[in-house]
């Protein structure tokens, strides 16, 4: 369970009862605890250089979620659902949500689970169709789940007398709590992978590449549908080795079963100039992601692969996919 420096917390969460216990199950730690008026502007956030950015990831915050809109997504799922957490404890450098460092990309604990979880079940019981429903879009929900418990909770709420299905995807390996819990196939776990070198020194806080793809067997062998991201695709120069290499691991170490029906989906990284500017200040000396020959501006100071370079990198990967899975289905390439 992550142990944070400062705890920041709403002092409405008293009047739920997921508040009152995380708050408990912090006290015999001794960590320092303090109420602040909103967890969507704590100013003694704000206020830090770039440089802490690391020290700023060691705060847990905790508050009430007030925003429920549910957004539509055409990928692996019908819509994006605001759940139960924000933000997360790893320090890959490239996370999206690192749009305002000390704003979004920390820890934030949301403790009105009913509510959110009742408008999910609403929407798919009255709905014509069986909807998916994507509720780890802006968080890691198997690396939060070590502190609540929402994941267990979740599904054992969510599957008895429901339709639709509920999906996230995560970069983490402790699923033993999942494991035998009654999904009824109607969620669905997909893991994000890269690199084991990349999973090292970009995705820092993560678990190593061989617990994910273990994980991914082992939620199979569970009866889980499951999915694999290769997320996101980082041109640095040793690219083409590095994931054929992660490739070929995928292949050579993934279960018959999950070779069998596990989907796909391709993501290359988008950048921006905030990462650049924290990366330098915060973690110097460590990989560069940023690549003048190969990125182009797109607005709102990020950045993304050039057609050439993109269309390369898609033409390679997706032989390689053909060569070691031909069968599984690709969802997207984006």
């Amino acid at each position: 369970m992550f142990i944070p420096n400062l705890i920041l917390y709403e002092e409405n969460i008293l009047n739920y009862e997921l508040g009152r216990e995380l708050l408990d199950k912090y006290k015999p730690y001794n960590v320092e605890m303090k109420a602040i008026e909103n967890h969507n502007n704590i100013l003694e956030m704000r206020e830090n250089p770039n440089k802490n950015f690391p020290k700023l990831k060691r705060n847990l915050i905790i508050g009430v979620r007030k925003t429920h809109k549910f957004v539509p997504n055409h990928k692996t799922s019908d819509f994006l659902v605001p759940y139960t957490s924000s933000g997360c404890t790893a320090m890959c450098l490239y996370c999206y949500l690192v749009c305002n460092y000390n704003k979004c990309s920390y820890l934030r604990l949301f403790v009105n689970r009913e509510e959110m979880l009742g408008k999910i079940i609403k929407t798919a019981n009255t709905s014509e169709k069986e909807l998916t429903f994507e509720i780890g879009s802006n968080s890691d929900l198997v690396l939060e789940n070590t502190i609540t418990g929402n994941l267990e909770w979740t599904i054992n709420n969510f599957v008895p007398n429901n339709r639709g299905f509920i999906t996230f995807p995560t970069k983490f390996s402790m699923v033993e709590p999942l494991l035998l819990l009654n999904h009824e196939g109607r969620v669905i776990i997909r893991m994000s992978v890269n690199p084991a070198e990349y999973v090292r020194k970009i995705e820092i806080g993560t678990s190593p590449l061989k617990e994910r793809v273990e994980a991914i067997n082992k939620l199979k062998k569970a009866g889980y549908k499951v999915g694999i991201l290769i997320a996101p695709i980082i041109l640095l120069e040793d690219w083409k080795e590095k994931y054929t290499e992660l490739i070929e691991y995928l292949y050579n170490n993934l279960s018959d079963e999950v070779k069998n029906d596990a989907f796909f989906e391709l993501i290359f990284m988008t950048y921006s100039y905030v990462h650049r500017k924290i990366n330098e200040e915060a973690f110097p000396g460590t990989v560069n992601l940023y690549d003048s020959n190969l990125m182009t501006g797109r607005g709102m100071g990020k950045y993304t692969y050039t057609k050439e370079a993109r269309r390369e990198a898609e033409i390679y990967l997706m032989d390689l996919m053909k060569r070691y899975f031909a069968n599984n289905k690709i969802e997207y390439i984006v």
